[in-house]
């Protein structure tokens, strides 16, 4: 492998998941420009092999891995996170960057809601199936990128899967929340243990976002995203400070917005909603709830 070998990440290991397009290329592409070994995770070979070559070509790195996995599906989670411990000793950082909205409900031949499982499942799942190449590589970084659409959301815990009642930007919002309680209660599980766990709001950003969604939904989402979205580049900025920066490097706990911590909202910070919804994805994921010390 060859590549910039000098830069600040040299010697790093970071996997980016979601990473063919959008902020997550953006994010595998300047990590790259930085020295890091790349693991860059989507759905689409095709997709993964095509976002390769444009990272090698616009930084000169080959330290760059692609990976396939459907994340919506546990089973392909568990096979991506046994390809990852395989291939790679360490990992430093793990960028838990992909998402998507739904406005119909979908459900997984799993038997998940396929936000709920796309957004808060996959990124509990693999943290914890990844968790000890991050404490072999530490000091290591959890970076989630949420979104400020968790304001005003409130976990229903009879309905978390919108199994009574689903409207598709309300079942995004809420998983977004339950990605800021999951972010803290990792950062509460992990002091002490120098692998720190932060959240993102990466602003409202001018993507693929959303137009997996048919008919007018995705294609109003796609217009407002072009008059009103921040580029990529921008977009992907807080994610590449947080897995990056020299100066984030102990902390942990936070929230950040335009690479500058901020208040989540208050519901996010209830510690007893954040432990209740770690058991329920215990039991969903089969994860022993105990499988790190918990902290309270």
């Amino acid at each position: 492998m060859s590549g910039p070998a000098d830069g600040p990440m040299a010697g790093r290991v970071v996997v980016v998941t979601g990473g063919t397009s959008g902020i997550g290329l953006v994010t595998a592409r300047e990590l790259a420009r930085l020295g890091a070994t790349v693991g860059l995770v989507g759905r689409d070979a095709g997709k993964v092999s095509a976002a390769i070559q444009s990272i090698t070509q616009a930084t000169g790195s080959r330290r760059l891995t692609g990976l396939t996995a459907d994340l919506s599906l546990q089973a392909e989670v568990r096979r991506l996170a046994t390809e990852l411990r395989s291939a790679l000793p360490q990992v430093h950082v793990l960028v838990n960057n992909a998402g998507a909205m739904y406005t119909r409900r979908e459900v997984t031949s799993e038997g998940f809601e396929r936000t709920w499982a796309l957004n808060v499942v996959t990124p509990f799942l693999l943290t914890h199936l990844l968790i000890s190449r991050l404490e072999d590589g530490a000091p290591a970084r959890v970076v989630n990128v949420a979104s400020a659409a968790h304001r005003g959301a409130r976990l229903d815990f009879e309905n978390l899967q919108g199994e009574r009642q689903y409207r598709g930007y309300r079942a995004y919002a809420r998983s977004k929340l339950a990605l800021v309680l999951l972010t803290y209660a990792w950062a509460r599980r992990l002091s002490g243990r120098r692998v720190t766990a932060n959240a993102l709001h990466p602003g409202f950003v001018a993507t693929g976002f959303g137009r997996n969604n048919a008919g007018g939904s995705g294609a109003t989402i796609g217009v407002l995203a072009y008059l009103f979205g921040l580029r990529p580049d921008r977009g992907a900025r807080t994610s590449i400070f947080l897995a990056s920066d020299p100066s984030v490097r102990d902390v942990t706990g936070e929230y950040f917005a335009r690479s500058r911590p901020v208040s989540s909202s208050r519901p996010s910070y209830d510690t007893a909603v954040g432990e209740r919804l770690w058991d329920v994805l215990a039991v969903q994921t089969g994860i022993p709830a105990d499988a790190l010390t918990r902290v309270v």
